[in-house]
């Protein structure tokens, strides 16, 4: 599961240090508040090895995810979450994750990199709204 962290580094060109990292999702699977197990913990506590600062939001579980990851800031919506991310990473497929306003994600973020850990966005439309983006077993789209 730290592959995971290694996937966002690599998106960054190499490093994490200094970089903002926003995470989308903290749960097991969506409509739960299930933390058992959770990509979402060695995710971030990879992340914060690796150096960087990590920002993230849950529509559900965010008390419960406070005492398995408290080194990092929650956000109230994925809006706030995104604002001055150097990459947005997609853990858990939430519907409202699925229906995010691009325009409004690429303009909060620092850089527009997301990496998409359930492939629930189509590489053409994350490169035609500009993105960086990354998901699993298929090929990278530059925007």
């Amino acid at each position: 599961k730290r592959a995971m962290a290694r996937k966002v580094s690599q998106a960054l060109g190499g490093s994490l240090r200094g970089k903002t990292i926003a995470v989308l999702g903290l749960t097991f699977k969506p409509d739960t508040d299930d933390m058992r197990d959770a990509p979402s913990i060695p995710l971030v506590t990879g992340l914060i090895d690796m150096g960087a600062t990590v920002k993230a939001f849950d529509p559900v579980c965010m008390e419960q995810a406070k005492g398995e990851l408290p080194n990092i800031t929650y956000c109230e919506d994925a809006y706030s979450c995104a604002q001055g991310a150097d990459a947005l990473v997609i853990v858990t497929e939430w519907v409202q994750f699925r229906a995010l306003d691009l325009g409004r994600l690429k303009a909060a973020m620092a850089q527009p990199v997301v990496v998409d850990l359930r492939n629930i966005y189509p590489p053409e439309e994350m490169e035609a709204a500009g993105f960086t983006y990354e998901s699993i077993g298929r090929p990278p789209v530059q925007g």
